[in-house]
């Protein structure tokens, strides 16, 4: 078991090794990134059976890394070599995969959305803070070099008075996708994309003092798609849409009384934005590495190696926060998950 005390330190050359547990899509996309970063590894891989592992491991393989398959989540926890733990599963098997990280003693970075609901996700919260483990959400945009810049320079007032944001983000859900249409397997608009308009709303304004929602429900009740109106102390307001039936434009902005920062699409992981004001226009460029996942993987490292347990750029309790406005708003359009 590995502890804490034994993650590789900022005086060691030695990089961070992780695990990835599961293979599904999103675990291709966070390994393509991982393989981009310095001063990190992948060192294991776990699934349900050993053949997805293996064919991961081999995918993944390559100078600096020969990724360990193991056929089993529990194999994979084991594993002493792990500092920290890529939880890919679903989310609605995220409270059990994540506690049983915990139990191994493992560091976590967990999917979004970390759990299907607030009550679950402090727990979660709770046990890490307890165990003095490194826990985060896989919030990637929150560590999107262009996210941050555009939310610094509406914090120092590039837009003036910020009165509204808007952003959308949906897709058209492939029906063989269980998970995606299953409430017993978490099924929600909201929580696999809906959470990306609401998490930005949130950097930019805060929490909201009143949350107005709508959504359109499968047969089995499970969100489609959706739109919230926030309203936050100062008057400011917020438009959120999220769908999982067509292609929205997926774009954002942000508006005030002295300019407006746009981000082209898609929003969450943009490579670029505009600042607009009078006549003028600006496109900003901070560099992106990979896909974007690169930068989560980054400051984990950076976490890790200073000994926190907390990221400031991936807070625990506005995760948990962000949780309970999606509850909120599940009880407002009568949505059922899990």
């Amino acid at each position: 078991m590995t502890s804490p005390a034994e993650h590789p330190s900022a005086e060691s050359p030695a990089p961070v090794r992780w695990g990835i547990l599961a293979t599904g899509d999103i675990a291709h996309s966070f390994a393509r990134d991982l393989a981009l970063v310095d001063g990190a590894v992948l060192h294991a891989v776990g699934s349900r059976s050993l053949p997805p592992a293996r064919a991961f491991a081999e995918q993944y393989a390559d100078e600096k890394a020969s990724p360990v398959p193991y056929g089993s989540y529990a194999e994979l926890l084991a594993d002493g070599d792990v500092d920290v733990v890529y939880v890919a599963t679903p989310h609605g098997r995220h409270t059990e995969d994540v506690l049983a990280c915990f139990e191994a003693g493992k560091a976590v970075l967990c999917e979004k959305a970390l759990t299907l609901d607030a009550p679950s996700a402090r727990l979660l919260v709770d046990e890490a803070r307890r165990r003095g483990l490194f826990f985060a959400e896989a919030m990637w945009m929150r560590t999107n070099p262009n996210i941050r810049r555009l939310r610094a320079m509406a914090a120092d007032g590039a837009c003036g008075t910020v009165t509204h944001v808007r952003a959308d983000l949906g897709f058209v859900a492939p029906r063989d996708k269980a998970r995606l249409w299953d409430p017993a397997l978490g099924a929600s608009a909201l929580l696999d994309v809906g959470i990306y308009p609401l998490t930005f709303a949130y950097l930019i304004l805060g929490r909201p003092v009143e949350v107005r929602a709508v959504a359109t429900l499968s047969d089995l009740g499970v969100d489609l798609a959706g739109g919230a109106t926030l309203r936050f102390d100062g008057g400011a307001i917020a438009s959120i849409s999220w769908t999982q039936t067509g292609w929205p434009d997926t774009r954002a902005s942000v508006a005030g009384d002295g300019g407006r920062l746009e981000l082209p699409s898609p929003f969450h992981h943009p490579q670029s934005f505009t600042y607009a004001r009078n006549w003028e226009a600006d496109e900003i460029a901070e560099p992106l590495i990979g896909a974007g996942y690169a930068h989560e993987i980054i400051e984990v490292g950076r976490c890790l190696r200073e000994g926190l347990t907390e990221s400031p750029l991936l807070p625990l309790d506005e995760t948990v926060d962000i949780l309970a406005i999606m509850d909120e708003i599940r009880e407002q359009v009568g949505a059922t998950t899990g």
